[in-house]
């Protein structure tokens, strides 16, 4: 695009759009200084270091070039590397991150999956002229449940297994897990997450088991075993199970204000009493890796902090696995880049996660080795550590006997634990008379997530957000109606879907499932914990029920406690679901009697995480000084613990407004602080397209210049650029472009970009709706400024072209968001 067209379009945005942290820094590093005598004590099982096992990598090590020794210490992304690369970059692990699948199908059948991890194992063990034959160690998020692979088993996210209170069923949700990765073909999870989330406005609170220490503490072992099995000396990990990644040290979930990649303001004593717990009995159960957070303990990000990797992880809780990285977190530390880090290796990092930048980060490091900047000794000792996990992982041995064992996805055992555990993960918040449902009731099941699969199993779901998931692609899976219809059923009741809760016969009771749908890490970021601000749909629709005289049960899918007052009121009884997964079956086999009302199963779960008493009440835990909860931490009523719930208090306290970054037009809305305008040679109406007054249509006169636009006050979409977010449109072309069309994103007077975007409408199918995503870093890479977006999407044609659309806002990059071509 020429310059003075950009020109002009940042114009058209315009007219749409209309010291001190640095001394906290200086102070911060001076308190970020890891005192080791003041930790917990652990040991990694002397079976990780047998001498049978070392005697091996000392002969491998004496074989190995310079190149063969950085390779082993980094890990890319299988989006970014092909197998044939391993033959120039002898690299040591491949991972396939939250979106990445072969041939970019997040959907890809198992035996692809098998398929496409053999074949970078393969070039990794050929035998060519100067080359080191040592195997790749594949890893993979598998964090609740095998949860990259459509049939396999979805778990409850963490929240949900702390509030089952029940190590046991933890080691046995591991070793389902670790079966159903084995079969398709991956070496290594990164879990068991042991983070304490103290701030349930921290979009990854979910993935904590608790906000207090002492659940953590007593699933950490458990999870570990069950992945990993106990490990033996002189033999490899027993057929079935595989790496685990005690993961985000440290800290992640104490970060200021819950941000994501944040900063942990606060003392040793208290990183060490909170934060540090779960990682003594992880490394105690042998677990082989840990993962390094992307966050910082007073303002020293812990990727380049050596008191902490070296003196108190790999000294004082005498850990012998490797130290891993998170996703490209080594750029983040002081004086690096994502391609050069010489600091995380000094820090005690043995291998670096760098998904896009391994090939640069190679070079950058190979000449680092090379001219002292990190010592050969450092180099040594991190191979060996990668090299120790290899052996015991019978990487070497390459004995693979469940692998295309693609019954054990979703198999009946492994179901049966799924939902096990969403029978034990349920927390009865209210019950005034009306659960047990008799199975022989007229039942209407309404609510978004009552036949939503995908939105009971929330992010980290097929794709890393979660998002576009449909009950199709959980094939073994059950949704919350099915399992409650069929309940009922057998019973001699009935069950009536109706997601607006409309019926045609008035029934006994109604089942409302509602709440959050998925996000996963920034992008479930929240500025305070009250559900739905300012648009109250799911309490209206409750009202409604409650206003016919229905007997109303609410169930609340969310990954934290959220200010629900309101909704909780407007029920008769209230269950907190948390992330039940694919077993939808578990929330019936408790909230549905027998014929006569009696309990087939009680209520078991009771809170891990403190639920607020106001909106503005974060953060909240047990034992803060003041601590006034609505409900507290181990609360939990059951049919043998009833008790009485009163109307509460409906003042949500003072609380600004959710910073909204993300949805531009949603639901016939722009929702603040945004706002849409056409300016110039454009007119813009009101349609309805499958919904009352859904969708906006736009339509260029070709009488001159004409934008449609976003605009708002300005917003940083850094983070949501380096998270490979796009912008994304639901879109009908009625009437084909007739001139270029520019999309732009504009950052200031002088500051925008534009890709032209003709070729996707012109190509559109007249009257068909389709969408388009356009990666935020398109934008970045032409000059704009991530961190000041005052429109983030204007569209501009001085053509003629009529387009109708539904839906603008951000959404994750899964295989299928684009730079078009300049």
């Amino acid at each position: 695009m020429s310059a003075i067209r950009l020109g002009r379009v940042s114009a058209l945005a315009l007219v749409l759009a209309g010291g001190l942290a640095g001394v906290a820094l200086a102070q911060g590093k001076s308190s970020a200084l890891a005192h080791p005598d003041l930790w917990p004590k652990a040991a990694s099982p002397a079976a990780i270091t047998d001498a049978r096992t070392e005697a091996f990598i000392t002969a491998l090590m004496s074989r190995m070039t310079l190149e063969e020794k950085v390779g082993q210490t980094i890990q890319a992304d299988a989006a970014s590397i092909t197998p044939e690369d391993l033959r120039k970059y002898p690299l040591g692990s491949v991972e396939a991150g939250g979106n990445t699948a072969p041939g970019g199908d997040d959907r890809a059948a198992p035996p692809l999956w098998v398929d496409w991890i053999k074949a970078y194992r393969a070039v990794a063990l050929e035998k060519r002229p100067g080359h080191t034959p040592i195997p790749i160690i594949f890893g993979i998020d598998a964090v609740h449940g095998h949860n990259n692979i459509v049939g396999a088993t979805i778990f409850p996210h963490n929240i949900g297994l702390g509030a089952a209170r029940d190590p046991d069923l933890i080691r046995r949700i591991g070793e389902v897990t670790a079966r159903e990765v084995a079969a398709t073909g991956a070496d290594w999870t990164f879990g068991p997450t042991v983070a304490v989330p103290r701030d349930e406005r921290w979009g990854r609170a979910y993935e904590g088991y608790a906000e207090d220490p002492e659940v953590v503490k007593t699933y950490a072992g458990p999870m570990t075993l069950g992945l990993q099995g106990a490990l033996v000396a002189g033999k490899p990990l027993a057929p079935g199970h595989v790496v685990g990644s005690a993961k985000h040290f440290l800290a992640d979930g104490g970060t200021a204000g819950g941000k994501d990649q944040g900063d942990a303001q606060i003392a040793e004593t208290e990183l060490i009493r909170l934060h540090a717990q779960g990682y003594p009995p992880a490394i105690d159960a042998g677990v082989l890796t840990v993962m390094v957070s992307f966050s910082s303990w007073n303002g020293v990000k812990h990727t380049g902090n050596k008191s902490l990797q070296t003196d108190v992880l790999k000294g004082r809780m005498g850990f012998q696995g490797f130290v891993v990285g998170d996703w490209n977190a080594h750029g983040q530390v002081e004086g690096c880049a994502n391609t050069n880090c010489a600091q995380a290796w000094n820090a005690g990092m043995d291998m670096v996660m760098a998904p896009d930048s391994w090939k640069g980060l190679f070079e950058n490091t190979l000449a680092q080795v090379k001219d002292g900047a990190i010592p050969m000794t450092r180099l040594d000792d991190a191979v060996r550590r990668v090299l120790r996990v290899k052996v015991k992982a019978g990487l070497f041995d390459n004995k693979r006997p469940l692998e295309g064992r693609f019954d054990l996805l979703g198999a009946p055992e492994h179901r049966a634990v799924a939902r096990e555990a969403v029978r034990k993960s349920l927390v009865l918040l209210k019950n005034n008379g009306v659960l047990p449902v008799k199975s022989s009731a007229r039942v209407l099941v309404a609510g978004d997530g009552a036949d939503d699969i995908g939105k009971a199993s929330g992010g980290w779901t097929l794709t890393w957000q979660g998002t576009g998931n449909k009950n199709s692609d959980f094939p073994h899976g059950q949704s919350i109606y099915a399992g409650v219809a069929e309940a009922v059923k057998a019973g001699g009741g009935s069950a009536e879907l109706a997601v607006d809760g409309a019926f045609k016969v008035k029934p006994d009771v109604a089942i409302v499932v509602f709440g959050e749908n998925p996000y996963a890490e920034f992008q479930g970021d929240l500025t305070n914990v009250e559900y739905q601000p300012g648009d109250k749909r799911d309490l209206a629709l409750l009202k409604r029920l409650k206003a016919a005289g229905i007997p109303v049960v609410s169930v609340f899918i969310s990954g934290r406690p959220l200010w629900t007052n309101p909704e909780i009121n407007a029920s008769d009884a209230f269950v907190a679901a948390w992330l039940p997964g694919s077993e939808g079956g578990g929330i019936a086999d408790v909230l549905i009697g027998d014929k006569a009302g009696r309990p087939r199963h009680d209520f078991q779960g009771r809170l891990s995480y403190s639920w607020p008493k106001r909106a503005d009440q974060e953060p909240i835990n047990v034992g803060d000084p003041g601590y006034d909860p609505q409900f507290a931490y181990g609360y939990g009523l059951g049919y043998a613990r009833p008790g009485k719930v009163g109307t509460l208090s409906e003042d949500p306290g003072a609380v600004s407004a959710a910073v909204n970054v993300d949805r531009y037009f949603v639901a016939g809305r722009v929702p603040a602080p945004w706002t849409l305008n056409a300016a110039g040679a454009v007119a813009l109406k009101t349609l309805d397209a499958g919904a009352q007054e859904n969708a906006r249509q736009a339509v260029w006169s070709g009488e001159g210049n004409g934008a449609l636009g976003v605009v708002g006050p300005p917003a940083d979409l850094s983070r949501q650029t380096t998270g490979d977010m796009a912008i994304s449109i639901k879109f009908r072309v009625d009437a084909s472009p007739d001139k270029p069309v520019s999309l732009a994103l504009a950052c200031g007077e002088s500051c925008g970009a534009a890709v032209d975007v003709t070729s996707t409408l012109s190509g559109a199918k007249i009257g068909e709706w389709r969408s388009a995503k356009i990666k935020l870093s398109c934008f970045k890479a032409k000059g704009a400024d991530m961190t000041h977006v005052s429109s983030p999407f204007t569209l501009s044609s001085s053509g003629r072209m009529t387009l109708t659309f539904t839906e603008i806002r951000l959404a994750s990059n899964e295989g299928d968001a684009v730079c078009p071509p300049t």
